[in-house]
């Protein structure tokens, strides 16, 4: 059996403004329509005779995994991360839960682009035949220029039709050692895909990396269910060290093998990458949404809203937000780590959730916001319902734009329809839920002493929150 395992965690900070802590690349529109995880989920649905994938990603990223797969059709495993700890600690927790029946397993990053889904099938199925004997395959893109900002692969000796030994791993190198790699047709991308038998990871971990194996399998043996996630042990899994697959087991173990995939691939980490993959016009513009370019050249401009304008802009990067506007050189790009730092340090609310913030229920958006006042637009979907509730710190008044809603107000319970409103008192216990077919949409102005998404007390919540 083929158990894909699609490793989900990750915040994506290269690519701010419009990755947030909240909603990290991996769920965001590279393109229109193209959402990183689901593309990932896919490739794995359409590999003959593979199960249906693991998911392991981060208790905050919970309910877009759901959705997403919901919108696919499958229901998967999702396994929660209380702590991002690298991708060891993750491929190790899908080897536990599966060592019973010692599946191939097949663990691959959600935040990759793979055009050609034949190819990429082509290759899982020669490397599952050398998995399937205890040995550790991994996949290599062949080159089609000089990037430095990927590690190599070097192939040795043939294994087995389409299959070769590992001569080394390589880190990223510089320009001009990138280009010898080139040129010499022995180096190919680390695609950071593997294939190995859920037994032969184990065994490998345990003389190479024991102190992932215990934390990880402790944190296993205390996971519990909740709703349809398996939440790892916190406790457990916070004292597990942090290590890539890479790391921890590939260039340690004897007998590697790399499968080679002549195909377009990306990692999408960065700006720049993203600007690679987008078609670009005669000047190597990629512009997305509402641009206008005049007289300008090798620039990547998107916009999510507004109306943006660029004159005599060259090799520049600038994105768009309803809360943020990203300017940078081209040559600069390797610093966002550094900037997304400063702002964190600074507090700044724009690096954790966009205006709008996705729940499992819906979505609420920010529209405007004083010193004691707010006022956000709700939508809630059909046959779903908030919290049982209430404030401390803020009075409510909710008013329907669309749709119905089902209110508890205190001791009372009403429905309201399209241009009816209502009031909740500080302190009052509520309850909004959308009985209908259609989204519930309404506007809701807060007023009190504060404002912030903690004054929240939940007395019911589905979600269990």
């Amino acid at each position: 059996m083929l158990q894909p395992v699609i490793l989900c965690g990750g915040e994506g900070t290269r690519l701010w403004p419009l990755s947030r802590t909240l909603y990290p690349k991996q769920f965001i529109e590279v393109s229109e329509g193209r959402v990183l995880f689901a593309d990932a989920v896919s490739r794995c649905m359409s590999l003959p005779e593979a199960a249906e994938p693991i998911v392991v990603c981060n208790t905050e990223h919970r309910f877009l995994v759901a959705e997403q797969l919901r919108k696919l059709g499958t229901s998967g495993r999702m396994v929660l991360e209380p702590f991002g700890r690298n991708t060891a600690p993750a491929a190790a927790v899908a080897a536990l839960m599966e060592h019973a029946g010692d599946p191939v397993l097949l663990v691959m990053p959600a935040d990759h682009s793979i055009a050609d889904g034949e190819a990429f099938a082509r290759a899982v199925a020669l490397g599952y035949e050398r998995a399937a004997q205890g040995r550790f395959v991994c996949f290599g893109v062949v080159p089609d220029h000089p990037h430095t900002g990927y590690g190599y692969i070097r192939k040795g000796h043939p294994a087995s039709e389409g299959v070769f030994a590992v001569d080394s791993f390589v880190e990223k190198p510089e320009r001009e050692v990138a280009e010898e790699y080139l040129k010499s047709g022995e180096y190919l991308w680390n695609s950071g895909i593997f294939l190995f038998k859920a037994s032969s990871y184990l065994d490998a971990l345990a003389t190479h990396a024991p102190g992932i194996l215990k934390s990880c399998r402790t944190a296993v043996d205390n996971s519990y269910r909740d709703l349809d996630f398996i939440r790892l042990g916190e406790e457990e899994f916070g004292q597990c060290p942090s290590d890539s697959i890479d790391y921890a087991v590939m260039e340690k173990v004897d007998g590697i093998e790399v499968v080679p995939i002549d195909m377009a691939w990306r990692d999408l980490g960065s700006w720049k990458s993203l600007h690679d993959m987008h078609p670009s016009d005669e000047a190597g513009n990629s512009l997305l949404g509402d641009v206008v370019a005049e007289d300008t050249g090798n620039c990547y401009v998107r916009s999510s809203g507004r109306l943006v304008v660029t004159l005599g802009l060259r090799d520049t990067t600038v994105v768009e937000t309803s809360d943020a506007v990203f300017v940078a050189a081209n040559d600069k790009l390797d610093n966002m780590k550094s900037v997304i730092r400063r702002l964190k340090d600074a507090g700044r609310p724009e690096t954790e959730a966009h205006k709008i913030v996705y729940r499992p229920w819906g979505s609420f958006e920010s529209i405007a916001a004083d010193g004691r006042f707010q006022v956000k637009r709700i939508i809630v979907k059909p046959g779903e319902v908030l919290s049982l509730q209430k404030h401390f710190h803020r009075a409510e008044h909710w008013v329907v734009v669309k749709g119905t809603a089902r209110i508890v107000n205190g001791d009372n319970e009403s429905i309201l329809c399209e241009d009816e409103s209502t009031y909740i008192p500080l302190g009052n216990i509520h309850r909004l839920e959308n009985p209908g077919k259609i989204p519930l949409e309404l506007i809701e102005v807060q007023t009190g002493s504060y404002l912030g998404e903690d004054d929240i007390v939940r007395l019911e919540d589905k979600y269990k929150r």
